[in-house]
């Protein structure tokens, strides 16, 4: 796995304390993934495409440091791989499996990162307290537009952006998510195409125009039981 050559194809710089954190990363990945099965890919190459490119490709969005949310993170894509590049940015990685926040919370020590803060919780229950006090929402294969709106964009000061990485039916997802953007007051900006290994990843920037109205999220499993 040469981070360095296959980030350098995207016009991604990465140093070599960078590229010894992607390594650390990567091997604790397949370490834990034995235990939590927290991916399916697992071969260097795989990995390095297909989730540390992949969530690192829209690096540049973000204004110097920012504070940046992670809905539903996982095993810390795009969170992780952005951190790395992007160590000024402060980062938030909510995800309601206890075992993931586990994995991530020691990943953070191993990585040696700084200004991450890990939370066991549901996007609906941790927003309290925390309403309107992000610049960034990012998620990564969660859920379709519609409910990922919801739970993403009462987070973000007015003027913060939603980044929402997808691949396929994108333009459909948009479709069905016109009632959420227009309840939420949020605007699509942009979406960024990327070509990655011949696969199609986009990632769609969403914009708040104003607050967010306080009874979003719905709680009860509402935003994917009834999306907007």
């Amino acid at each position: 796995m040469d981070i360095v050559k296959i980030f350098a194809q995207y016009g991604i710089i990465v140093t070599d304390f960078q590229k010894r954190q992607f390594e650390n990363f990567y091997a604790f990945l397949v370490q834990e993934n034995e235990k939590y099965n927290l991916t399916a890919i697992t071969d260097a190459e795989g990995v390095a495409y297909k989730h540390f490119l992949d969530s690192a490709l829209p690096y540049q969005e973000f204004n110097r440091g920012a504070a940046v949310i992670d809905i539903g993170s996982g095993a810390g894509f795009p969170a992780i791989p952005l951190k790395i590049l992007r160590p000024d940015l402060k980062f938030t990685l909510v995800d309601s499996l206890q075992k993931r926040v586990n994995f991530l919370t020691t990943l953070v020590k191993l990585l040696k990162l700084d200004d991450v803060e890990v939370v066991h919780a549901r996007a609906e229950d941790f927003i309290k307290g925390r309403r309107e006090s992000f610049d960034y929402a990012v998620a990564r294969a969660v859920a379709p537009l519609n409910t990922l709106l919801e739970y993403m964009v009462p987070y973000l000061k007015v003027g913060g952006r939603c980044v929402i990485y997808k691949s396929q039916k994108l333009e459909e997802e948009i479709m069905a998510a016109e009632n959420a953007l227009r309840v939420l007051s949020a605007k699509i900006i942009a979406t960024k195409e990327y070509d990655l290994q011949g696969a199609e990843r986009k990632v769609l920037l969403v914009e708040k125009m104003k607050e967010t109205d306080k009874k979003y999220p719905r709680g009860k499993n509402q935003p994917k039981q009834k999306p907007l």
